[in-house]
């Protein structure tokens, strides 16, 4: 997290403990603590609390700020404020909705997709090999054994039929981290996958997976190590084959 400077900026001159314990404490050390909690999470229980406290000013207007940096979408802002109207006061979410619809006045769609791992950049070297929209993140360092890659589906996306072959090991693992998707084997029924669903996909496997129709999807994807490994990519999921 960046370094925070605000407190000593406004307040330097007149309190410079409170400027220091804001800074270096309260943004220093405990939203620092990523590894406890997110920086997403962290900003929910702090929008949560000022809407509890009915604070509308600069304080909640930077936090709303912040969280949507942080990865808090339109939608899930919307949410949390319509929530917080039953257990914090009516009132105080109203006062809460216009911040925060001036914040979030400019987001498209695909901000603050992909879970925790992030969107990544539109997935153009594979684009005809999609249906819809893709966006790929690569997670390993180049040459890493293991290649690790975010790969997240816009609604109604889902790559082309497609098998891994290896002439020995091979295949592919796929953890489902955001969203809501479908994962399918030729010849059985499509899969639901929500986050935390694993799938384990053997070399050799005809297969597709991608986003449902209304839900945006992400998964971590991992190519098993192979000798001779590579994708035989075939046709297109066709809207028959895509479950409803």
């Amino acid at each position: 997290m960046e370094k925070q400077t605000a407190g000593r900026k406004a307040l330097g001159d007149f309190a410079p403990q409170f400027a220091a314990l804001n800074d270096d404490v309260l943004f220093g050390e405990i939203w620092a603590k990523e590894t406890e909690l997110s920086p997403k999470l962290r900003s929910i229980v702090t929008v949560s609390a000022l809407v509890g406290k009915g604070t509308a000013g600069d304080a909640l207007r930077y936090h709303l700020q912040t969280a949507r940096k942080h990865g808090v979408t339109k939608e899930e802002m919307a949410a949390l404020l319509t929530h917080l109207a039953f257990y914090a006061g009516w009132p105080n979410a109203w006062a809460a909705f216009p911040v925060a619809r001036e914040i979030y006045a400019d987001a498209d769609a695909s901000e603050g997709r992909g879970g925790f791992f992030g969107l990544g950049e539109p997935n153009d070297a594979y684009a005809r090999y999609f249906t819809g929209q893709s966006y790929l993140k690569v997670l390993s360092q180049p040459g890493n054994p293991l290649p690790v890659c975010n790969v997240t589906f816009a609604p109604g996306c889902r790559n082309f039929w497609h098998i891994h072959h290896a002439k020995q090991g091979g295949g592919q693992v796929i953890i489902c981290v955001d969203g809501a998707g479908w994962y399918q084997e030729e010849g059985k029924a499509p899969r639901s996958l929500n986050p935390g669903d694993i799938v384990e996909i053997p070399e050799g496997v005809k297969h597709w997976h991608g986003a449902k129709r209304n839900s945006w999807f992400s998964h971590l994807a991992f190519e098993i190590p192979g000798t001779e490994a590579g994708t035989e990519w075939c046709g297109p999921v066709t809207e028959e084959e895509y479950p409803q």
